[in-house]
């Protein structure tokens, strides 16, 4: 292999580096945005304030950000109004039919979606800042307020900054995506969870040497993760194979077709988007309910939607699985790839073509998708309960962990497939047929 790639043009050895540089480059931009405040607030009693809110949406939002929400910089959003947008832009696909049409177009239709997206994150982005900064503005904290001096301007230029903070962090998402390695956004997310590493090992000794947590219950929480993390390995690599036949036509003498290939359906099509958007409309009882004035409403919907509490996992559990359904039918269309192989004169062995192949394919991606979807409830859920079972705290929970790993194999199997072009085009390049010298063209 290192043979192969060194006859290859100096530019093309280097290729798979300068994307992980670009990567690495742009991850690191993002990191120092973290870490720029905006001004006139309390940096002090907002850290602490935020620190404090892992039970509802603001806690969400600043596990997702990689602690920026908690220093109120600019990233302080950070990929959230992107995810909803996306969400949104895809949910209406499927009921508006100008965007159903554009989804059809290829490449030219798939660009006018994204810039629909990019607008409507910049519209979410402002209404987002708009009720932090509100919120915070009327907000005390240990007895000081978190805004040190409020008011029109201060609102105005907090919700100017979180706009143009959200939309610089989608176009690093974007660049990673187009010139570095993986998904960009997935990664910032990934980013954002792995930087809070070193504070949670830091925390834990911590905690160790002060004998607020024994070796016991260090040991109890590092098997759990291992075992999420070895299960998630397992279920993200799932997928069912079905045989695919291509019929032989004859043009002239020559024969085409008669091949054999699969088709590939994931256990876990809808990925990490069922719990995210599950956990997103669970949060918001909570974040309503500790914005609302003290009164019995308020303390129904803390003490029901706490989580941990059966009602919440429960609630939970369905929602995961609802959205796991949904999404799945939204991304893969049994109708359409029937309707694909018919074209190509394919077909499954033992099914006729058409709506007998549609109907099969259905019934193997709903039972697919009962598997994935129980999958992400349990990993989810689990690391909840034995929490509040074992009164031990899960730093990473379910959906850390799910993001964290399902990004790293994704991008590990980017970084394979540009190993591989190059082990590919080395081995042509070996095998072509060299010009004479001398010969001009």
């Amino acid at each position: 292999m290192a043979t192969s790639i060194q006859r290859l043009p100096e530019g093309r050895v280097n290729h798979l580096q300068k994307k992980i540089l670009y990567t690495l480059f742009f991850l690191a931009i993002y990191r120092i945005g973290v870490h720029i405040p905006i001004p006139g607030v309390d940096t002090f009693a907002i850290g602490e304030f935020f620190r404090n809110q892992g039970g509802n949406l603001f806690g969400m939002f600043n596990m997702f950000s990689g602690g920026a929400l908690e220093n109120f910089s600019v990233f302080a959003l950070g990929v959230m109004p992107y995810i909803s947008a996306s969400i949104i832009a895809q949910l209406l696909t499927v009921v508006v039919p100008h965007l159903e049409m554009l989804s059809k177009e290829g490449d030219a239709g798939r660009r006018k979606i994204t810039q629909y997206t990019r607008y409507a994150t910049v519209v979410l982005s402002i209404i987002q800042g708009y009720m932090i900064s509100k919120t915070l503005e009327n907000t005390q904290f240990s007895g000081a307020n978190l805004v040190i001096a409020g008011g029109l301007g201060w609102r105005t230029m907090t919700i100017i900054s979180l706009a143009a903070g959200t939309a610089f962090v989608m176009w690093l998402g974007e660049q990673i995506t187009e010139r570095g390695v993986g998904n960009g956004m997935s990664l910032i997310i990934f980013a954002g969870i792995v930087a809070r590493l070193p504070h949670v090992i830091g925390n834990t000794y911590t905690q160790y040497t002060t004998q607020q947590m024994d070796l016991f219950r260090i040991l109890l929480i590092s098997g759990i993760c291992l075992v999420i993390v070895a299960g998630v390995v397992f279920m993200e690599q799932g997928a069912r194979q079905i045989p695919i036949q291509y019929a032989k036509r004859q043009v002239g003498r020559k024969v085409f077709g008669g091949q054999s290939s699969h088709l590939p359906i994931r256990v876990n099509s809808a990925g990490v988007i069922p719990p995210i958007f599950a956990g997103s409309l669970l949060q918001f009882p909570l974040t309503f309910s500790a914005m609302m004035p003290h009164n019995r409403f308020s303390e129904f919907m803390t003490m029901v939607f706490h989580p941990g509490e059966w009602l919440y996992n429960a609630v939970y559990v369905s929602l995961i699985m609802f959205f796991a359904f949904f999404y799945t039918s939204i991304a893969f269309k049994a109708d359409d790839v029937a309707e694909n192989l018919k074209k190509h004169s394919a077909f499954i062995p033992g099914i006729r073509p058409g709506a007998r192949t549609a109907e099969y394919l259905q019934k193997i991606l709903d039972r697919l998708t009962l598997t994935g979807g129980i999958y992400l409830a349990a990993i989810c859920v689990v690391p909840t309960v034995l929490a509040g079972k074992f009164n031990v705290q899960f730093y990473f929970g379910g959906t850390s962990l799910l993001i964290v790993v399902g990004v790293a194999l994704e991008t590990f199997r980017q970084i394979d497939a540009h190993r591989q072009s190059l082990r590919y085009e080395a081995f042509l390049k070996q095998g072509s047929v060299r010009p004479r010298q001398g010969r001009t063209v």
